[in-house]
């Protein structure tokens, strides 16, 4: 009696979760930011530690990058409110509350940097004020940093509003208000609701036109600062102010 040929037996049943905590050392979120710092994770990495554990069947890092995949990228995530978050997949009301709470005590921390009394002495926390309050805006938002002599701060104004692709700046407002503050410099800093950083001619015009009329009443500008998406585009590091 011949033989036939029989289909091979499979099985359904799902390939086991090989959990985190059985993954090489040096691959463990935890394990990775206490031997190379915070900025050595990836944004999942680094949700994944928030979230504790995974949804069912998936390990903390796979939901993260599911999370980053379905509602990120990293900014627009964290963007959302907290009520917003909390009925996200994988976190929850703890969990929410948990980023909400580090993102406020980030923003906080960087804002005592800055506060009166320390001289800036790193611009790139500048930099990342400016980004923190004006990334993720609908609409354009021209921004001064006002510092006194020995470089620390004074005050930090939101001066011009405009649409999502351009606001009108007026130099000699931020002079004005500048004097109020008995500055004797300016950074400045604008976002691109586009989220492209790249400066743009009327930027680079702007910058120009400002320097020049702070340096009327004697005052320096130091920085301008284009906010979108990524690190803060510094235009003084590249030579145009």
């Amino acid at each position: 009696m011949p033989v036939r040929n029989r289909p091979p037996v499979t099985s359904n049943a799902p390939e086991p979760l090989m959990h985190i905590r059985d993954w090489p050392a040096d691959e463990r979120p935890r394990e990775k930011l206490l031997a190379r710092g915070a900025a050595a994770l990836s944004d999942a990495e680094l949700i994944a530690i928030f979230l504790g554990s995974g949804l069912r069947g998936r390990d903390a890092v796979s939901t993260a990058r599911e999370l980053l995949a379905a509602h990120g990228p990293l900014r627009v995530l964290l963007d959302c409110p907290p009520a917003q978050l909390a009925k996200l997949p994988g976190l929850g009301p703890a969990r929410a509350c948990a980023l909400a709470a580090a993102l406020e005590l980030g923003q906080r921390h960087l804002r005592a940097q800055l506060e009166r009394g320390a001289a800036l002495t790193d611009p790139h926390a500048a930099g990342l004020y400016f980004a923190q309050r004006l990334r993720g805006l609908p609409h354009e938002v021209f921004a001064a940093m006002f510092l006194d002599t020995r470089h620390r701060t004074i005050a930090f104004e939101e001066l011009f509003r405009g649409t999502i692709d351009g606001a009108e700046v007026h130099p000699r407002e931020i002079a004005r208000r500048a004097l109020a503050h008995n500055a004797a410099a300016v950074i400045v800093g604008h976002n691109h609701p586009s989220g492209n950083p790249e400066p743009s001619a009327a930027d680079r015009a702007v910058t120009a036109r400002l320097k020049q009329a702070l340096a009327l009443v004697d005052l320096r500008l130091l920085d301008h600062f284009v906010i979108g998406d990524g690190p803060p585009v510094s235009m003084a590091a590249r030579g145009w102010v």
